[in-house]
């Protein structure tokens, strides 16, 4: 198809969502992104927008549209960024997605990255949220729990996060150890919601402590390590969060099924982009020089 031009415009007002964004983002008036769209509609034979109050939502013809859009924009992006540094440096934004407690773990390859390719800015995505790694939301995603099945995703294990139960010394200052592992009678702990959550301790909580103890609890895991921090409970920390401290006491013996795991996952089609495996070899090394 001869379209690129629309394809292109029509890739931003699905990124950005609005005709007006789109048109400022691309330095084109207004009418000439209509135009675009209505050319590559009609080249199509299909709507790939539905238009509303709010902006433009993409219909199912349109997504695949933008998926195959932003994979030829990523790909274009990188060839055209080698040859501009004369395939010397990188350059542009490169984008992880993960959970906001395990930020920790990619830090270091980060700054490892950044200093082997200065040009590059890492946007870092934490959210709950999983990203479509095939609309070009992020680059490379760290998720935990369950393997990721996409068939387009390429999926390697990243790490594995073990977990214990640990109490503040300000909070052994005031109410002490438990003297039984099997009764916590008398202890006050702080805890994640036990509904919906993989989190591989929940069913020890489930068994040993009643919900008359929880004094505090969200479904957040900072919020939850900074109430342990003040003494409010006992609570299910990672090693991570513990790392380098030694104002935690480790409650029970270590548990080898208490852990979760950190997939590194990928999409198919931008594995191979040089940003991509510089990044991905920069979390490699960070790994391999803390085992």
């Amino acid at each position: 198809m001869d379209k690129w031009a629309e394809l292109r415009t029509a890739y931003q007002v699905a990124k950005l969502g609005t005709v007006s964004a789109a048109a400022d983002v691309l330095g084109f008036h207004r009418a000439t992104v209509n135009r675009h769209i209505d050319v590559l509609e009609e080249a199509i034979g299909a709507r790939i927008f539905i238009r509303h109050s709010r902006g433009y939502t993409l219909t199912e013809i349109g997504e695949q549209v933008l998926r195959a859009a932003q994979k030829t924009e990523e790909l274009i992006n990188d060839m055209a960024g080698r040859v501009r540094s004369g395939k010397s440096e990188l350059e542009g934004e490169i984008k992880i997605t993960m959970l906001a407690p395990f930020s920790d773990l990619i830090m270091k390859p980060v700054a490892e990255f950044r200093r082997q390719h200065p040009k590059c800015r890492v946007h870092i995505i934490a959210t709950e949220d999983l990203a479509r790694l095939e609309y070009g939301e992020a680059h490379v995603a760290l998720r935990v729990g369950t393997r990721p099945d996409h068939p387009d995703y390429v999926v390697r294990t990243f790490d594995r996060v073990h977990f214990n139960l640990y109490a503040h010394e300000s909070y052994v200052q005031r109410f002490g150890l438990p003297e039984n592992l099997e009764n916590m009678e008398g202890h006050d702990f702080v805890v994640p919601p036990l509904e919906g959550k993989l989190l591989p301790f929940i069913p020890w909580v489930r068994e040993y402590v009643k919900p008359e103890q929880y004094s505090v609890s969200s479904n957040h895991m900072w919020v939850n390590l900074h109430a342990i921090s003040e003494g409010l409970g006992m609570g299910f920390l990672s090693q991570y969060d513990v790392a380098g401290r030694d104002d935690f006491h480790q409650i029970l013996p270590h548990n080898e099924s208490w852990f979760l795991t950190v997939w590194q996952v990928t999409h198919v089609d931008l594995h191979r982009t040089e940003k991509v495996q510089a990044l991905l070899k920069s979390l490699k090394a960070a790994l391999k020089a803390r085992d």
